[in-house]
This record gives C-alpha cells, sequence and structure tokens, in this order.
C-alpha cells in the first residue's frame, strides 16, 4: 500500500484514528477529516507525518454534499486521486428510545451522516479509481447488520446501516471490473478510551459482556481494514465483516409498557 493514498472519515480520534495510524504504517498518505476536533485532527497530522508519509486534515461533515464535495476536492489536489476510503464518521444516539419518540430532523441525521453521507463520497471517488483500475471502499456496520433483523430502540441507525449492506454488496459486483472493492466491517461495541488502543493492552482487561471475554480495541478493527485494503486482497469484495468477539448487540424483543 506504500503511497497509496487514503481518505478516513472522522478520524481525529477512536476507530477512525487508529485506522488512520494503521494505513500510514503501511505507507499510505493520509487524509484526516473531521468537524468539531480540530485540535485532537492536528496532533494526529503531526503524528502521522513523523512516520514519513504526508498527511492532511480537512473539516468537513459528510452528511453534507456540498462539503463532502469540498473535503474530496482538497484531498485530490493537496495529495492527489484517492486510493483507500474508509467511511467511518456516523452519527449514533446511544440513548434508547422508540422509533416514535424521534424527532424528524434526528431521522434525517442519522440517515443523512449513516447512509447519504457514504453513498456520496464513493460517488465522488468513483472516477478517480476507475482511472487508475484501483480502489478500496470500506463502510462501517454493527454486529450482524447483514441479517437485518429487528433492533429496538435502534431502528433509524439500524435502518440505516442495513441499507449500506445492500449497497455495499451491490456496489462491489458494479465495481468489481474496474479493480475496486468495497466492503464492510461491523465492530462489535467497542466504547471510550478501547478504541484507540492495542490488542495487547485490552487482552486482561474484562467487559461482562463479549463471549470472548475481553473488550474489542481499536487494533481488532484497523488492522482487518488494513487486510482489506492490501493489494493482495482484491478477491474479497462485497463482504460485511462481523469483527465483535462473539458478540450479538440486538436483542429482538422489548419489554410491554
Amino acid at each position: 500500500m506504500h503511497g497509496k493514498v487514503a481518505l478516513i472519515t472522522g478520524s481525529a480520534k477512536g476507530l477512525g484514528k487508529k485506522t488512520a495510524l494503521t494505513l500510514a504504517e503501511q505507507g499510505c498518505h493520509i487524509a484526516l477529516n473531521y468537524v468539531h476536533s480540530e485540535a485532537e485532527a492536528l496532533s494526529l497530522r503531526s503524528d502521522i507525518e513523523r512516520l514519513g508519509v504526508r498527511c492532511i486534515a480537512v473539516q468537513a461533515d459528510v452528511s453534507s454534499r456540498e462539503q463532502s464535495e469540498e473535503l474530496a476536492r482538497q484531498v485530490n489536489e493537496q495529495l492527489g486521486t484517492i486510493d483507500i476510503l474508509v467511511n467511518n464518521a456516523g452519527p449514533f444516539i446511544r440513548e434508547r428510545k422508540l422509533f416514535a419518540d424521534y424527532s424528524q430532523s434526528e431521522v434525517l441525521g442519522m440517515i443523512e451522516g449513516n447512509l447519504v453521507g457514504s453513498l456520496l463520497l464513493d460517488h465522488l471517488v468513483l472516477p478517480g479509481m476507475r482511472e487508475k483500475r484501483w480502489g478500496r471502499i470500506i463502510h462501517f456496520g454493527f454486529g450482524h447488520a447483514s441479517e437485518s433483523r429487528a433492533w429496538p430502540h435502534r431502528a433509524v441507525y439500524a435502518a440505516a446501516k442495513t441499507g449500506l449492506v445492500s449497497f455495499t454488496k451491490t456496489l462491489a459486483v458494479e465495481e468489481a471490473p474496474y479493480g475496486i472493492t468495497v466492503n464492510m466491517v461491523c465492530p462489535g461495541d467497542i466504547r471510550g478510551g478501547h478504541k484507540e488502543m492495542s490488542i495487547h493492552e485490552v487482552r486482561g482487561l474484562q467487559d461482562g459482556e463479549t463471549p470472548l471475554g475481553r473488550p474489542g480495541s481499536g487494533e481488532d478493527i484497523a488492522r482487518v481494514i488494513a487486510f482489506l485494503c492490501h493489494t493482495d486482497s482484491d478477491f474479497i469484495t462485497g463482504n460485511i465483516m462481523d469483527i465483535s468477539g462473539g458478540l450479538d448487540p440486538i436483542r429482538p424483543w422489548i419489554k410491554p409498557s
């Protein structure tokens, strides 16, 4: 992957940050993206540049068509054609509530941030990837997203991500002749500081819910993304990969009120 240009959305912190560092260690030039976390993004940019690759940090809300277009333009102008796109950014409402209790603005925000934003950014990078006849697109889902099961209290988020499952599989088929692979990674319930930790750092911890016993780490996700982005991983496309330690986040029932 040496010399490839990778754009990771929502990469100032968390899983996006760990992914950016991992791809930089593999020799990729990195485009960081953030909305509010400017200080964290600039600090990470310095860390990545010390690895000997180029790095930029661009503020943009990927749920906005205009801002996504400006993000892609800046990356192409400053680093070159985008070879790898990791669609990590996406809003999540941790509060549990029924669909009827969502506001319409919350519904639209979740759909635009988790589904439409990824589609539009994919659309922007495809011409450059097609021209090179090489590209890697990674989407983010959730455990068991490919089964489209009921997920009470998560109706809108689940609808957006399961829609993205179908799109991932379709785009993978359409773009395979151009040397472009499209896959989805589905992290387990990786929270807080664990998102930026290594496997070694979480190995001795207990989370009380993951069947494997330990919590997930950012490295668990980033190492799979790096593998999928490898030149020799071109036979792997259209896959929805659970990286969850066996955890099933969905409880397909709800107690009556």
